[in-house]
Order: structure tokens, then C-alpha cells, then sequence
């Protein structure tokens, strides 16, 4: 019995910054992955203190990365606390406006922890930046290294893959049906 070609998919990776916000495209087909694009949305032609500007070029950047590529899903990096508050604060605004605009586009979207990523791509959670890159680099067959904000977005992209394959696995193998754990005959437990 042969199984039937899965449809080739389009991910979008985005790791948010407020200076920089890394995009990372593949086509997943199955367990191949192809590079499609990847590079940084800037904000650094606002001003500084411009917040509003700045959060507003993440979203454009995001809207039309979704209009040229019309990728089918999105993966996100969950932030977490960091030492600073003030900066954990902007982060949290750059990554709120890039999940946004990934839902405006009606994309469905996934989150995972960087540790979740680095385990994905590199094998382990504590997986340095430039094993990332380099990881990333060999997964994708690309000529060089991508930049750090990039390779960590493909990253994202390339777990959102592996997780996806991972849940059909479970779900061809019947893993995912829902089963009640006793079925009642005449009011009593059988």
C-alpha cells in the first residue's frame, strides 16, 4: 500500500526584536525542507524613542513577507523574562505586534521556547547561536552562514516542521483519537 504525497507547505519563522526581527521561510514536503528566504525586518530608521514607529515596521515588514511568499503557517519564539524588566517589556510589544500581524493574515501560529528550538535543530537546549547557525546552515543545505536573527526564525520554521511531522506520525498511528476510558452498560461501568 503506497501512502499518499503529503502537500508541500510553506512555514514562516519570525524571531521578534524590537531593532531587529529575524523571518525565516522553508517548504516542508514530507521530511525534505527547502530554504525559500530568510533576513531581518529593521526598525533602526526610527527614532529610538519612537516605539509606535518602530512596531509599525514589524507589522508592515511581517504583511508583506505574508503577501510576497503566502506562507500556510507561522512559528514564533515565546519570550521570556529578562534580567531587565524595561527590555523584557519592549520585547513583549515587538513580539505582541508581530503575532498580530501573522493573525491578520489569517495564519494559523504556533509558539515554541528557544529552548524547544535549540533542541530541534541542534540537539540539545543550550545550543550557542553560532551552533544555530551552523545547524540551520547544514539542515537547509545553504551556501553560508544565515545572520543570528535569521537562523534562529529558519530555526523556528524548521521545529514548527519536525512538530508538525511528529503529530501526523501520532495521528496515522492512531495516537490522536479521543477514547473513553470505560465504556457504561446499564448504568454500570464494563
Amino acid at each position: 500500500m503506497t501512502r499518499p504525497v503529503p502537500p508541500c507547505q510553506r512555514i514562516l519563522g519570525v524571531d521578534p526584536g524590537l531593532q531587529r526581527t529575524g523571518f525565516g521561510l522553508i517548504d516542508v514536503e514530507g521530511m525534505r525542507l527547502r530554504y525559500v528566504a530568510s533576513g531581518t525586518i529593521s526598525t533602526l530608521e526610527a527614532p529610538r524613542g519612537d516605539l509606535p514607529a518602530r512596531l509599525k515596521l514589524i507589522v508592515e515588514g511581517l504583511s508583506e513577507l505574508q503577501r510576497r511568499y503566502a506562507p500556510q503557517a507561522a512559528s514564533v519564539e515565546i519570550v521570556f523574562v529578562n534580567v531587565n524588566p524595561q527590555s523584557t517589556l519592549l520585547l513583549g510589544q515587538a513580539r505582541g505586534a508581530a503575532l498580530a500581524a501573522l493573525v491578520s493574515g489569517g495564519l494559523p501560529v504556533a509558539e515554541y521556547t528557544a529552548v524547544q528550538m535549540k533542541k530541534a535543530v541542534a540537539g540539545h537546549g543550550q545550543a550557542s547561536k553560532a551552533q544555530i547557525q551552523e545547524m540551520v546552515m547544514r539542515l537547509l543545505s545553504l551556501p553560508g552562514l544565515p545572520g543570528p536573527d535569521a537562523a534562529d526564525a529558519l530555526g523556528l520554521a524548521i521545529t514548527h516542521a519536525h512538530a508538525q511531522h511528529a503529530l501526523s506520525a501520532l495521528g496515522a498511528a492512531g495516537g490522536l483519537e479521543r477514547r473513553s476510558q470505560s465504556q457504561y452498560r446499564r448504568g454500570r461501568a464494563a
